[in-house]
C-alpha cells in the first residue's frame, strides 16, 4: 500500500472525500490509478473508462 495514503483524500466542507476510488473488484483500500481517459487497478488490472463514470 502506499506510504503516503494522505495524498489520496481531501477536505471538502469539513467532510473527508477521496480523490480516486476504489476497485470495484479488490474492494476498500485498493485505489485505482488515474490515467488521464481511464481509472486502471493496479493489483488486480480492473479498469473504467471515464466516459462510463458520467
Amino acid at each position: 500500500m502506499s506510504k503516503k495514503i494522505h495524498e489520496h483524500y481531501e477536505i471538502k466542507d469539513g467532510k473527508l472525500e477521496r480523490k480516486r476510488p476504489f476497485c470495484n473488484r479488490c474492494g476498500r483500500g485498493y485505489f485505482m490509478a488515474d490515467h488521464g481517459d481511464r481509472y486502471t487497478c493496479g493489483h488486480c488490472g480492473f479498469t473504467i473508462f471515464k466516459s462510463q463514470r458520467k
